[in-house]
């Protein structure tokens, strides 16, 4: 397994080291916190975030997750855990995604780390991801799972690097 960032911004698309991308949130993407306390853990009502979205919006980088290069019964349950190791920034980051106004929380640093969640092979998904401050940020993630010879199969630990411009 790897885990890696697919770069479509190139003709063919290619997969880029994490380590050597920095990804930028624009100013673009700054929106504030929903009223509705479901987002509470993005911070108060009205305060600033920076929002990665989860549906395409031209010139802000659309980040996403995808199992589909994982043979099916490869793997116990065809399934993967997801990761997130650590966050090092100025403030939170989530990783959520909305459906009819309601937000699913995947990843939280306000909560405390590490999180993890479980995700189907053959997964193509986005989601929001937010940062509550400007700056730079340190995001840690690792991908495991379990083959049906039951050996344990990791990424080991991949470093994403994200600027949030005012």
């Amino acid at each position: 397994m790897t885990l890696d960032i697919r770069d479509a911004t190139v003709s063919p698309a290619v997969d880029r080291d994490p380590s050597t991308v920095v990804l930028d949130a624009v100013s673009a993407s700054k929106t504030t916190v929903p009223s509705n306390s479901a987002y509470s853990f993005l911070g108060s009502p009205g305060s600033t975030i920076w929002v990665l979205p989860q549906a395409e919006v031209s010139g802000i980088l659309w980040p996403g997750i995808n199992t589909q290069g994982v043979p099916s019964g490869v793997l116990q349950n065809n399934t993967v855990t997801a990761k997130l190791v650590s966050v090092t920034g100025p403030a939170d980051f989530s990783v959520y995604t909305t459906s009819r106004g309601t937000p699913t929380v995947w990843f939280d640093s306000g909560n405390g780390t590490p999180d993890s969640r479980t995700l189907a092979i053959n997964t193509h998904a986005h989601a929001n991801w937010a940062f509550e401050a400007t700056g730079t940020y340190t995001v840690i993630f690792e991908i495991t799972a379990t083959t049906t010879g039951d050996a344990a199969v990791s990424t080991g630990q991949k470093t994403y690097t994200f600027t949030v411009q005012p």
